[in-house]
């Protein structure tokens, strides 16, 4: 996913389109060596998770080869700790729920303050499997997401277990109803990937072999999809399927 996240937006720029990437702020980055910086008039807001409030911290860094920046979103309590999702001892962090939660609002949060409104929207596995949700129900009026198409991408990183039992209760925001979360009641790997999938406008395959229950869903939901695509083409092929997606023209089998 890391690689496939660096080259992506780059490929997809050099053919011709605007991107902005996002992702957590992980402890693990080093800010210093990547020169990471915050970025003032982006930053300051709090949202609110589990009726506790959280700065929103916005931080950037450049990839100069590609000319191309980055954007972190990043918090005190969800993204210091030098690790990504697992302690040293091999733990699933006990808060991933709601650095889920605040990774996707905050990404659209930021989206908002830059003013920009994306023609899609590219979700990359279960850490972002709110951001459909949030963009087809919550901010489903907003004008600048009005006509915004969501793709989301499903990877073989499973996690044990599931997450916090309150999870869709922490999740729910304005615009979502009482069952739109309902396929997240027990949110495991595979309930979360079906979360994503279930509002998005199109699904990629992003590992060569994905969970034979979120495959049979995928089918079951009848969306465009695009199977998996080997390191040497995958650019041209997820160029070529944003484009499906913007112009609506598929054959569903």
């Amino acid at each position: 996913m890391g690689t496939l996240a660096r080259q992506l937006p780059q490929g997809i720029q050099e053919r011709g389109r605007e991107i902005r990437t996002f992702m957590p702020r992980f402890g693990c980055i080093n800010e210093r060596r990547n020169q990471l910086h915050e970025v003032i008039r982006l930053s300051g807001m709090n949202l609110i998770i589990n009726d506790a409030d959280h700065p929103l911290i916005i931080k950037v860094a450049s990839i100069q080869s590609a000319r191309m920046q980055v954007y972190f979103i990043d918090n005190e309590d969800y993204f210091q700790r030098k690790a990504i999702t697992y302690d040293k001892k091999g733990q699933f962090f006990a808060d991933n729920d709601e650095r889920s939660i605040f990774f996707c609002r905050g990404v659209i949060e930021t989206i908002k303050k830059l003013g920009w409104s994306p023609d899609i929207v590219h979700c990359h596995g279960w850490m972002t499997s709110l951001l459909p949700v949030y963009l087809k129900k919550s901010y489903a009026e907003d004008p600048m997401f009005e006509n915004t198409k969501v793709v989301y991408s499903v990877y073989d990183e499973e996690f044990p277990g599931a997450l916090n039992k309150d999870f869709t209760k922490k999740a729910a925001f304005e615009g979502i109803g009482k069952t739109d979360l309902d396929i997240a009641k027990v949110a495991n790997f595979a309930n979360m990937n079906k979360l994503g999938i279930q509002y998005s406008d199109a699904v990629i395959k992003a590992s060569p072999k994905i969970s034979s229950d979120i495959e049979k869903y995928i089918k079951k939901a009848e969306k465009p999809m695009l199977d998996y695509q080997a390191p040497d083409r995958y650019i041209d092929a997820y160029n070529d399927f944003y484009e499906q997606v913007l112009e609506e023209e598929f054959a569903l089998a």
